[in-house]
């Protein structure tokens, strides 16, 4: 069965151009033209979801926001914003990654097919990890800490499952960055970093244990 790609954007051109792109990859394309459309369509239960940032009365955080609770697809923002905060502002809503416009069609085809695979991967995989206090579901992608579960957003858990079932290994922002979005190009490491320390903050809230160690100069690793 063909996979659904719901895109939500105002330019009514670029939709054109990402129907005709995605129906030869025989892909299922939803459009809305606007967020409270975008909400609405929802409905068609989507496996991933391209989000304008930039819209008028609903924008494309806000829709993220809305929608995050109800839909574990990934969300990929497309902004032709590049400052750290609107990066901040879009992880903090629950967005999975973003990409940069004006875009190549086969660089956000290479990311929607990573996403794609990876969500696939997880659906199969079935393991548990415990770590003193610590608990990690790997099926049903949850973290635990006493009996208390860390509400992560959807690259915060891919960064603790990445680096946790690799213990005392050391891992750049890029190389972290490449894995859990699952694109070969060069990452972002102000995601990375954002991404960590609010991982952390969440943590200290039920333990004084250290759990992700910072590497200084090289990343950062799971401590075994």
């Amino acid at each position: 069965m063909a996979y659904k790609i719901l895109v939500i954007d105002d330019d009514t051109e670029l939709l054109q151009m990402l129907r005709s792109y995605f129906e030869i990859k025989k892909y299922g394309i939803i459009t809305a033209e606007n967020g409270a459309e975008g909400l609405r369509k929802m409905n068609s239960q989507p496996d991933i979801i391209l989000l304008d940032i930039n819209m008028s009365k609903i924008d494309g955080i806000e829709v993220c926001r809305r929608i995050r609770d109800k839909t574990s697809c990934p969300i990929l923002f497309l902004t032709a914003r590049v400052e750290e905060q609107d990066i901040v502002n879009g992880l903090s809503s629950g967005g999975d990654d973003y990409i940069l416009k004006p875009f190549r069609l086969k660089e956000l085809d290479a990311r929607i097919t990573a996403h794609l695979k990876r969500e696939q991967r997880r659906k199969n995989r079935s393991e548990c990890r415990f770590q003193g206090e610590l608990s990690i579901d790997y099926s049903a992608k949850t973290v635990q800490i006493h009996e208390d579960f860390l509400e992560l957003t959807k690259l915060e858990y891919e960064i603790i499952e990445f680096l946790s079932m690799n213990p005392g290994m050391v891992f750049g922002k890029e190389r972290i960055y490449e894995k859990v979005c699952g694109f070969d190009a060069e990452g972002d490491s102000r995601v990375v970093t954002e991404l960590i320390r609010r991982i952390r903050k969440k943590m200290q809230q039920y333990t004084e244990t250290e759990y992700i160690e910072t590497v200084w100069g090289m990343g950062y690793r799971w401590i075994p």
